[in-house]
């Protein structure tokens, strides 16, 4: 990558917010996980700069 930032795999995505796979997959046919990279064998990657945009706009604003 660009930023010299390597991208989260899935699983790195679930250790960090302690949720399982079927969680995170679950949330995406949901449209509700951050933006994911699709690789040309079929894996997934979120770009951090995707993933810390995707948390702070679950942040409780009240």
């Amino acid at each position: 990558m660009a930023t010299g930032t390597k991208p989260l795999t899935v699983a790195e995505f679930c250790a960090e917010l302690e949720i399982s796979r079927s969680t995170f997959y679950d949330w995406r046919a949901k449209h509700r996980a951050p933006k994911c990279i699709t690789l040309p064998n079929g894996s997934l990657r979120i770009r951090r700069t995707d993933y810390d945009r995707w948390l702070a706009s679950l942040e409780d604003v009240s």
